[in-house]
């Protein structure tokens, strides 16, 4: 199977849903990620996207596929919607993850919005969350216990952003564990990801 997973800013992916992606190329599957922004906003954009590229070898990705839109300035129109189009038309992807649309972050909000346009004819899609996601109810859930070491390592590999959490003396790393065991908690492991689905299509 062919797994897309959409992100706004380099890292935004490694949080939301790094810990599946990782299980997901474990098992033979191929991953692929599509990143709108370098996050320039947040630092430095060329080290933010070698930092992505890092942390894509730590996911086992098969391919990252970059749009270099300028960070806070994702915008909904029909050219991003088109823009999203030909990365599934690239990678036919059978699962997609993406930025969940309440957020208090334009661009989550905005790259959530056109994907759903985009994805209109995918059977899956998924929303994750971010630190700074809103009214999340996840009604999907991934056991992550096996590899939540491997995630946070896919975090850490954002050396740049791992302590900008706009809350003193938290890093990324510890949000997003305390995030895991949450999220276990309500599905009843250790740890977990949370998902919203947009479309989840079961084969029996």
């Amino acid at each position: 199977m062919n797994v897309l997973a959409i992100g706004a800013h380099p890292d935004d992916i490694e949080f939301g849903c790094g810990g599946s992606l990782i299980q997901y190329g474990r098992k033979g599957h191929s991953v692929f990620l599509h990143i709108l922004t370098e996050g320039e906003s947040g630092g430095i954009g060329s080290v933010r996207r070698t930092e992505q590229l890092n942390a894509s070898k730590i996911l086992q990705t098969k391919e990252v596929f970059f749009s270099n839109y300028s960070d806070t300035q994702i915008p909904v129109d029909k050219a991003m919607i088109t823009r999203i189009e030909e990365t599934l038309r690239s990678v036919k992807p059978e699962l997609i993850f993406v930025n969940y649309p309440d957020d208090t972050h334009q661009d989550h909000r905005n790259l959530a919005m056109a994907t759903v346009s985009a994805t209109r004819y995918v059977q899956n899609v998924l929303f994750y969350e971010g630190p700074t996601t809103q009214n999340f109810t996840p009604n999907v859930f991934v056991d992550i216990g096996a590899v939540l070491n491997e995630k946070l390592s896919a975090l850490s590999a954002h050396a740049s952003q791992v302590l900008k959490t706009n809350i003193e003396g938290l890093s990324i790393i510890e949000i997003a564990k305390a995030a895991a065991t949450f999220r276990g908690i309500q599905g009843r492991v250790r740890y977990a990801e949370g998902f919203v689905s947009e479309r989840l299509f079961l084969t029996i």
